[in-house]
C-alpha cells in the first residue's frame, strides 16, 4: 500500500479558474508507483474553490466566471460580511457552491479522468494570494 501525504503552495493566481491539473501531478513523481488507487486534493481556503471540468477550451473557464459572478455579485445590499472586501463574501458563496476537494481515481501511474477533464483551482478572490492544498495519495503499489 501507498501513502503519501504533501501540502502544496499554488502560485498566486489572478481571479478566475486555473487548470492546475500539471502542477498537481509534477508534485507527486509517486504516482508512478500506484497501480489503483485514488488522489484526493483539499484546498485550504474558504475564498477558493476546487473542481473538474472542461480542460480543452478556455472559454469554459471564462463563462464559468462569469455565471459565478452573475450568481454571487459583489457589493449586494443584502450581504452582512463585508468587512474584506466587496468580493470576499461572493466568494465564500462561490466556493461553497463549488467545494473544497475533489477525488480523482489512478490507474497504473496515471490520473484517470476523461479525455476532457482537468482539475480547476476557482480563485475568487481579486487579491486570493498563494492558495495551499493538500494532495493525499493512496493506493497499491504496481508489480
Amino acid at each position: 500500500m501507498i501513502c503519501v501525504q504533501k501540502r502544496l503552495r499554488l502560485p498566486p493566481l489572478r481571479r478566475g479558474f486555473h487548470l492546475i491539473t500539471d502542477l498537481l501531478t509534477a508534485e507527486l513523481p509517486e504516482l508512478d508507483q500506484v497501480a489503483a488507487g485514488t488522489l484526493h486534493v483539499f484546498i485550504q481556503h474558504t475564498s477558493a474553490s476546487l473542481s473538474i471540468n472542461e480542460n480543452a477550451d478556455p472559454t469554459v473557464r471564462r463563462d464559468f466566471e462569469e455565471f459565478f459572478n452573475r450568481t454571487a455579485p459583489e457589493n449586494a445590499p443584502y450581504f452582512q460580511h463585508t468587512q474584506e472586501g466587496s468580493d470576499d463574501m461572493p466568494a465564500h458563496l462561490k466556493a461553497a457552491m463549488l467545494g473544497s476537494s475533489v477525488t480523482i481515481p489512478i490507474t497504473n501511474g496515471e490520473l484517470n479522468l476523461g479525455t476532457w477533464q482537468g482539475v480547476y483551482l476557482g480563485e475568487h478572490r481579486n487579491h486570493g494570494g498563494r492558495r495551499w492544498v493538500v494532495l493525499t495519495l493512496l493506493g497499491a503499489g504496481r508489480s
